[in-house]
């Protein structure tokens, strides 16, 4: 059953989804289809939806170490002072930028974030806290919002990230950190070409570059040598950028595009006419295809957002259904196991008790110790009821154990975050005191579900040729063929 609160949020999506990209409307209503099914499998909480999983909105996150450029960076981009730059550290939030109408800039606090199915942390404060206990509810002291006039932000949102240092950098950071990462169309890495020994950063680089370079999504980070002017006044200005080059190789960044560019505005002034020119024009292009690439963000988030429909929905029948059909299936054996060790000890303590009391069976099969429960016909009754009973109490002992054992096993293998809860959650479900040992398919599973998730599928591959009909035209057409001309 879907929580009310959640209802509403969605119905506030849709109404914006309606007026700013119509056909991710319909992409909403996909999505609730897909929420029912892992609802039934336990996978969501009432209260939670696959929605809440991506950024509805064409998200670019903006990453690097401290005194990177990265304010400066978005400063240039949306053509006014936005962010607060300085050579040391001045900003420990992370900050979401987005566009204002009013023509006016606003700092709004974090639960405005919190807040808001629309943005990338919705819920955030329930994620620290689950990391790190009490952290919850000082959300404020870990992301902001900004808002801005600037033309450039209509339809996009970017963030800028607090300096990173993987050494220093607290679990609540982190766990921010790959949150982002995550939900972004786009990843710009900012590296200071002022730093002259890369290798002094190597856990930084473990965690921007080295632990980013084999997902599936690669492709959307951009990693820039950021400050490139300082280059210019070394006796060889190639060998930063080698040395930086060589330090990205040690961590598997062999690969892709590496841009060097420094902000016209904040540039140290470089003498020699002929270097500056080629730094300049090294500079230029780069930051052209930059800018290029985030604004392509806003037409490849329609066919994000689609993909990630379809990559949902194939990932529960593909991985979530046989992960719990695995647990399931070592829940049980650990249950019978501990089923055959309780009762197995039941049975040789009333054998010790039988050898030991040295009671013949005089009476049957029934011992003499045991014969006072027959000597009243009534006794029995009550008798078996107690067996039966302390049978069931052991029973469900048993199954408990080895549910904890399973879930043990479910937080060593899968990290923290909604892949883990998920899976818990389902194991709670399935191990539930009513549901039998011997049920072959998880709580929730079976051929409606399957016929549910094919018709996501089949929604998310409709959604991708509206979106080429709008984007790609590969006839050479861009209006709808006249039926005159159809033969």
């Amino acid at each position: 059953m879907e929580d009310g609160r959640l209802r509403d949020r969605l119905a506030s999506l849709k109404e914006h989804l309606q007026l700013e990209n119509p056909l991710l409307v319909d992409a909403v209503e996909s999505f609730g289809k897909l929420d029912k099914v892992c609802r039934g499998l336990g996978l969501l909480g009432k209260d939670q939806s696959t929605i809440s999983q991506i950024a509805w909105w064409p998200l670019i996150s903006i990453l690097g170490p401290f005194s990177a450029g990265k304010s400066t960076f978005i400063n240039h981009y949306l053509d006014m002072p936005v962010q607060q730059t300085g050579s040391h550290a001045v900003d420990d939030k992370f900050t979401v930028i987005c566009y204002n109408a009013a023509g006016e800039s606003r700092v709004l606090p974090g639960t405005a974030l919190n807040a808001d199915l629309r943005f990338p942390f919705y819920k955030m404060s329930e994620e620290l806290e689950k990391v790190e206990p009490g952290e919850g509810g000082r959300i404020d002291s870990y992301i902001r919002l900004k808002t801005s006039p600037s033309d450039k932000l209509r339809g996009l949102i970017l963030i800028d990230s607090p300096g990173f240092d993987a050494d220093a950098q607290r679990t609540a950071t982190l766990r921010i950190t790959n949150h982002i990462m995550d939900l972004s169309d786009l990843v710009l890495v900012l590296f200071d070409a002022r730093r002259p020994e890369p290798g002094a950063m190597r856990d930084t680089l473990t965690h921007l570059v080295a632990a980013t370079i084999n997902r599936r999504d690669s492709n959307k980070f951009i990693y820039i040598l950021n400050q490139m002017d300082i280059a210019a006044r070394e006796d060889n200005p190639e060998e930063v950028v080698g040395a930086w080059q060589r330090a990205l190789a040690q961590q598997g960044l062999t690969a892709g595009k590496f841009y060097r560019i420094y902000s016209p505005s904040a540039a140290m002034p470089i003498d020699d006419a002929a270097l500056r020119a080629r730094f300049e024009a090294k500079r230029d292009a780069d930051l052209a295809a930059i800018h290029n690439r985030m604004n392509q963000v806003r037409v490849e988030r329609a066919y994000r957002i689609v993909g990630d429909l379809e990559k949902l929905a194939r990932e529960v029948e593909d991985l979530r259904v046989p992960e719990i059909r695995g647990m399931l299936m070592r829940w049980r054996k650990g249950a019978l196991r501990r089923d055959a060790l309780v009762f197995g000890g039941v049975a040789l303590v009333l054998a010790a008790l039988y050898i030991f009391t040295g009671h013949p069976f005089s009476n049957g099969i029934v011992p003499d110790w045991l014969g006072w429960v027959f000597d009243e016909s009534w006794r029995w009754m009550p008798f078996l009821l107690l067996c039966l009973g302390g049978g069931s109490w052991l029973h469900h002992l048993a199954r408990k154990w080895s549910t904890a054992a399973v879930a043990r096993m479910v937080e060593k293998a899968y990290p923290y975050g909604p892949v883990r809860e998920g899976l818990m959650r389902a194991l709670a479900k399935n191990t539930a005191p009513w549901r039998s040992i011997y049920h072959m398919e998880p709580a929730g599973w079976g051929q409606k579900a399957r016929k549910t998730l094919s018709s996501v599928i089949t929604d998310s591959e409709k959604y991708v040729q509206s979106l080429n009909d709008r984007y790609a035209h590969p006839s050479g057409m861009c209006q709808p063929v006249p039926e005159s001309m159809i033969d």
